[in-house]
This record gives C-alpha cells, sequence and structure tokens, in this order.
C-alpha cells in the first residue's frame, strides 16, 4: 500500500466523469474538487527516525528469517508505522511518525513466528503483527514514548491455502493471505470463504481475525467470528491451537478469545475456516423505500421471515443523494434517478424525492434458493412501500464496492477530512440511534464553525438488530488544526453511539481510537477481566501494548 494513503500507487479516486458530485460536495460540506491538490510531500524529504534495533537483536532475527527478510530501510519502516485510519493519513502526510518500528521481519511459516516471538521477548522487544496494514482505529502503532525496540511482523509471506476438506466444508489457510489471494486459491478448487470486507484487497485473514471483521455478505455466510472454526496463535506461552470443531463446551472459549485481540495474545499463524461452494446464481436488486424508517422496518421484516439474502443494505436520504451523485453520465446508476423513476415514485407512490432512500439486497444459492428468497423479499419490499429498478445498479455497487476508501485520500488533498463509524444496537434501537447520531455529528460541525455532512446506511442484518454505518466529512475553518475539529466530530458520533444502545464498533474493532468507550461497551469489571487477560498471556507487555485497553 501507499505510505501515505490508500492502496496501491497508481490508482486514484476522480470525478471528472461524476458531474454531480462536485457540486454535492460544494453544496453540503464547502469541499471543493475543483481546488489544485496539495502535493503528498517526498518521504526522502521527510525526517524519518532511525533505526534503534541493538545489533543483537538483529542479528537474532536473521537468524530466525533470513537476511533478505530483516528490513530496516525508511519506506518498509513508515508503511509499517500506522495503519490507515484520517489521523493516521493526516499526521503521517506532516511527517509526525510517532515510533517508528525499528525492524520489519518477515517469517516465512510457524516455526519462524515462534522464533521471532522467543527473540523479542528475550530482547524485551515490542512485537506489532501487521496483516495488510488497512486498520483504521489505531491498531498498528506503538506507543509514542515507547523506549524498546519495536518490532513489525509482517505475515505476507504466509499466504497459502493449505488444504481443503471438502467433506467438512472447511479450509485451512494461513493468517497472512490478502482477500484476493485466500479467494483466487479457493475459487480455483470452486469454493468461497464468503467474507468480503470494504478492506477485502489489502487486509488479511489474520486481521480480520484479529480486528473481528464483518464482510458485505455477512447475511449469509456469517462474520468472521462464526466462519473462524479454529485458530492457531504463536504466545508467549507456547503455540494455542484449538480444536477444529462446529461447537464445544470446554470451559471460556479461546477461539472467541482470539478474536478481536488485536496482537495482545499472540501472533495468529493460520486458522481454519468455514467456506462454501460457489454459488449457482448470484444478483443484487436495487429498491427505492419512501424513507429510512420504512427500510428500516423492511430490512427488521426480512430478518424476521424465511428469506435468506447474502446482503441486505439501506441508505439514508442522504447517503441516497450522494451515492446519486457519485453516478456517471448515462450509467445505470444515473438512470435510476431518470424522469420515468421519478414521476412513478413521486405521482405513483406519493414519495416525497427528498426522503427517499436506495437499497441493495443481495440473493446467492440455488436458482431455486434465489427465485423464492427474491419473492419473499419483494412481498416485503412492497408492504413498506418500496418499489424495486432491477439489477442494473446492484451490478455497478458490486463491480465499485472496494474503489470507496479512494475518495477519502482525494479529499484530503484538498484540505477536507472524511471518515467512518459503524455500530450495531437493536431493532428497536435502530431509527432513533440514527437519527440522534446525525444530530450530535451536526451539533460538533456547529460547535467547530465548520461545514460538514453526515449520512449512514444498514449493512448487515442479524436476528435481533443490524449494523448501522455512518460516513461523515467536512471542510475545517481555514484558521485551526483540523484534527481538533475531527476529534471533535468522531467523539460526538462514538458517544452517540454509545447513549443511545450502541457498541463502539460493529466490525471495525477498538484499537486506540475508540479505547475510551470499552468501560461503557463492556462494563468497568468486563473492562478489567481484559486487561487481566492480556496480563496472564503478556506480563511484559510486549505484543501490541496499548490496543483496546491500557
Amino acid at each position: 500500500m501507499k505510505w501515505w494513503g490508500w492502496g496501491q500507487e497508481g490508482v486514484a479516486f476522480h470525478h471528472h466523469d461524476k458531474p454531480g458530485l462536485a457540486p454535492f460536495a460544494y453544496r453540503m460540506a464547502g469541499i471543493d474538487f475543483n481546488a489544485p491538490p496539495v502535493q503528498v510531500p517526498d518521504l526522502a524529504e521527510l525526517d524519518v527516525p532511525a533505526s534503534q534495533a541493538p545489533d543483537g537483536l538483529r542479528s537474532a532475527l536473521v537468524e530466525a528469517v533470513g537476511a533478505e527478510h530483516v528490513h530496516d530501510d525508511d519506506l518498509t519502516r513508515v508503511v509499517h508505522t500506522y495503519g490507515k485510519s484520517m489521523r493516521d493519513l493526516v499526521r503521517i502526510r506532516r511527517g509526525d511518525f510517532g515510533r517508528v518500528p525499528d525492524l520489519v521481519v518477515y517469517p516465512v511459516d510457524e516455526a519462524q513466528v515462534e522464533a521471532v516471538l522467543r527473540t523479542g521477548l528475550d530482547s524485551d522487544a515490542v512485537l506489532i503483527p501487521f496483516g495488510g496494514g488497512s486498520n483504521i482505529v489505531g491498531s498498528l502503532e506503538a506507543p509514542r514514548d515507547e523506549s524498546r525496540p519495536v518490532v513489525s511482523v509482517d505475515l505476507g509471506r504466509m499466504r497459502s491455502v493449505i488444504e481443503v476438506d471438502e467433506t467438512s466444508q472447511t479450509a485451512r489457510i494461513q493468517a497472512g493471505a490478502l482477500g484476493p489471494d485466500l479467494e483466487a486459491q479457493l475459487n480455483a478448487r470452486g469454493w468461497t470463504i464468503g467474507h468480503f470486507p470494504d478492506s477485502f484487497k489489502h487486509s488479511t485473514l489474520g486481521g480480520w481475525i484479529a480486528t473481528r471483521s464483518s464482510g458485505m455478505q455477512s447475511d449469509r455466510f456469517g462474520d468472521i467470528a462464526d466462519i473462524t472454526r479454529a485458530v492457531r496463535v504463536v504466545t508467549p506461552k507456547g503455540v494455542v491451537a484449538t480444536r477444529a470443531v462446529p461447537v464445544q463446551s470446554a470451559g471460556p472459549s479461546v477461539r472467541e478469545m482470539v478474536l478481536g485481540s488485536e496482537g495482545r495474545l499472540g501472533v495468529i499463524t493460520e486458522a481454519l475456516v468455514q467456506v462454501h461452494r460457489l454459488a449457482e446464481e448470484r444478483v443484487i436488486l436495487a429498491y427505492f423505500f419512501p424513507d429510512y424508517g420504512s427500510g428500516l422496518r423492511a430490512m427488521h421484516d426480512v430478518a424476521a421471515s424465511d428469506a435468506a439474502p447474502s446482503i441486505t443494505r439501506v441508505s439514508d436520504a442522504m447517503e441516497t443523494q450522494f451515492t446519486m451523485a457519485t453516478a456517471k453520465k448515462g450509467s445505470r446508476l444515473s438512470a435510476l434517478m431518470s424522469k420515468g423513476v421519478k414521476v412513478y415514485a413521486e405521482k405513483r407512490k406519493g414519495i416525497d424525492l427528498d426522503k427517499m432512500c436506495l437499497s441493495f439486497i443481495g440473493y446467492e444459492g440455488s436458482k431455486e434458493h434465489v427465485a423464492r428468497t427474491k419473492r419473499l423479499v419483494g412481498e416485503i419490499v412492497k408492504k413498506h412501500g418500496g418499489f424495486g429498478v432491477g439489477s442494473g445498479p446492484g451490478t455497478l455497487y458490486d463491480q465499485k464496492k472496494f474503489d470507496t476508501p479512494y475518495i477519502r485520500d482525494f479529499i484530503l488533498d484538498r484540505g477536507a477530512y472524511g471518515d467512518v463509524s459503524e455500530t450495531s444496537s437493536s431493532w428497536a434501537t435502530l431509527e432513533v440511534l440514527h437519527d440522534n447520531v446525525v444530530a450530535a455529528a451536526n451539533k460538533a460541525f456547529a460547535e467547530q464553525g465548520t461545514q460538514g455532512f453526515v449520512f449512514c446506511h444498514l449493512s448487515h442484518s442479524y436476528h435481533s438488530g443490524a449494523c448501522q454505518y455512518f460516513t461523515f466529512a467536512f471542510q475545517p475553518p481555514a484558521e485551526g488544526d483540523g484534527l481538533a475539529v475531527y476529534d471533535a466530530v468522531k467523539h460526538a458520533i462514538q458517544q452517540a453511539f454509545i447513549d443511545n444502545g450502541g457498541t463502539l464498533s460493529h466490525h471495525h474493532a477498538v484499537g486506540r481510537e475508540h479505547k475510551p468507550w470499552v468501560g461503557d461497551d463492556l462494563s468497568s469489571a468486563g473492562a478489567q477481566i481484559v486487561s487481566a487477560l492480556f496480563q496472564g498471556v503478556d506480563p511484559g507487555r510486549n505484543l501490541n501494548p496499548g490496543a483496546i485497553v491500557d
């Protein structure tokens, strides 16, 4: 990934083929898409702190993984310093590198991971596991005042699907496998893991497990906690290897302890995961609802029905307007708001176009299953005043779903800030939580003297509730620190989650960004139990200290 932004060099967002987007951004937040971009600094011109690795530690790591797999050049170390949160990108572009890792090592198997861990513990070094580097909550950075050597343990060489058990419908996969890596290997054998987070192209199986990730098709396949059946983890106490069984009653679940542990317990080396045969049919259909509340109630009824869609997504009115603004001229998405659709919605259905909300619902499986699910969902959509508009927009959404993060770099280049926060709550609280979060963000914008917008979509449905995913963006005042404004808005949104019955995060994890709300989310006693677990496994605080709890 780029050291200064999201994704690969040479790939970037542009808006010239999306005529509605620049006016929308300027109207809603004063963001000028046509302003000349700020040039990203040349890394060679920035003052990257020198490596502080002792010779003995370097020599021992070279012995463990080989000289060609121990790196201390500036670029490699900077790439491994932070994740990709808004705060990370602002700091790194400013040359505020914090505590840069002294060494980056690339083990190739579990034996080498064990050797690296033993070496790190013997040298009292800090070890931070690294997958794809896409984390956005501060899970990858060392404490800024850390005086001990810091080693980033990159699992990028450990990316193989080891075996597929077709009878049990499971696969053993090394933890460093990026989403495209493991899907390509599984697809070649006719299987899929079915896990597609926004970060899919730049995140790994181990990272998904360490942060309790969810994918876009979790309604069908489950989130990573459901998908992961067993794990292998190198810890200070030895290699933890949980059994490859579907369910067990063997005391507190060690597998569950590893899920979401963010490197505090050890280095995940491989996992046994559920896999599914590639579907006979897969389609995503687009629908419109009269308003967000109608869409939420429809998703509730879908979750309570016999229908089993793979994706349930509904955007609020503001996100719907944003989505329409991103449409290319003459595209299938722009056709959604054609004169005919507007007339049908307004005249025939009595819908206020300013309140109308776009929804995508996915169907996957056998032809019979897809047909039945589409019929059941169609009845529920109609009951709540909605109507379908076909598969064209859904196909486009499916093709472009991993490109959205590039927009954040584009607006940051123009001095604006944008980020995301997500939560889950019960069906009974969803609409009130949505309205109160939007109100809290808008109040924070006003208090900070800035113009901004916030919008949301429901992204994952469950039996008792759903995830809501909020996006916000603003143009900071000409005077002052944009990060201070960002902190105020982000804090207001997170606090509104807690105050309205939500969790601090549905799938982005805790890291350092969300740590202030751990006690509220888990209770004080629960946070103490988590802290005691980390202390018991890693009394020297060598494994990613500072993540989740202090």
